[in-house]
This record gives C-alpha cells, sequence and structure tokens, in this order.
C-alpha cells in the first residue's frame, strides 16, 4: 500500500475511488537530460496500487524516465472546485503488456475502440510501451467545501 501523506485531504479509499473515476489526464513530471523538469500529459488508468500509461517507445518521456525513473504527478481537473491527488514514485518502462495497457486506455477515454481516433492509435501498438508509475507517496487536496460548484 502507497503512503499516504498525513496532509493529504482524503485517505487511500478515498484517492483510490478518485483515481479510478476521474477520466482526465496524468501531468507526470520528470527531469530532461539538463536536469530541468519537464511535464507530460498522458492518459492513465490507476490499478494494482499502480499508475500505468501508454505512450510510443520514441517519446521523450519514454528516454528520460528510462535513465532517471524517479518522477512526480498529479491528477486534478481544471474546474472549479479544484481538488485532485498528486505524489512521487518510480517509473518503470516495459513493452510487454503495452496493447493491453493501450486496449484499456481507449476504453477508458475513448468508451469504443471502432472510432477512427482508437482505430488510429491501434494500429500503431507495436510501437506502444506500458509506463509502470509505483507511487511512493499520495496526497489529496480538496476545496470543495470553499469553492462554489
Amino acid at each position: 500500500m502507497t503512503l499516504i501523506r498525513s496532509s493529504s485531504a482524503w485517505d487511500q479509499v478515498q484517492i483510490s475511488e478518485f483515481l479510478s473515476e476521474c477520466i482526465i489526464p496524468i501531468r507526470l513530471a520528470c527531469n530532461d537530460s539538463h536536469g530541468v523538469p519537464l511535464v507530460c500529459s498522458l492518459w492513465f488508468l490507476y490499478d494494482e496500487d499502480a499508475l500505468w500509461c501508454a505512450t510510443q517507445k520514441s517519446a521523450s518521456i519514454v528516454t528520460l524516465l528510462a535513465a532517471a525513473p524517479k518522477c512526480g504527478f498529479e491528477v486534478a481537473p481544471q474546474e472549479m472546485p479544484y481538488r485532485g491527488v498528486r505524489g512521487q514514485g518510480v517509473a518503470s518502462i516495459s513493452e510487454e503488456g503495452a496493447d493491453e495497457v493501450l486496449s484499456r486506455l481507449i476504453d477508458r477515454y475513448l468508451s469504443e475502440r471502432d472510432s477512427a481516433f482508437a482505430v488510429w492509435l491501434q494500429s500503431r501498438s507495436e510501437h506502444e510501451v506500458a509506463i509502470k508509475i509505483m507511487p511512493d507517496y499520495f496526497s489529496a487536496w480538496d476545496f470543495s467545501q470553499r469553492m462554489p460548484r
């Protein structure tokens, strides 16, 4: 089980529910080759206490995470009331299972595998990798009580 910061507005159950139900991209942060932070938005799913993404193996984020796997992340909608989950973890990259992760992401974000966009994504699946982020900690914030909806 992932550590929940004592300052977190939510417990593990609430964080798990949010990450499972919230269908927006994750903001994934790593350092580039010069040590400068880089943020990349990717589709994600939360399963088995890990955050999963898929992208092309040629993507810069893959190279950077392979070289320095410690990362930060945030999942938060841009609309009020502001709330979300952030944390830090360690990423691993794998070609194995990437097509399954991609299919699950398509189901999650597009709801259908036969749209033009889904077909295009699937046509490139042989070049996909799965990114598995094992969180070191989570922390949630929730300003729902203070903000109008």
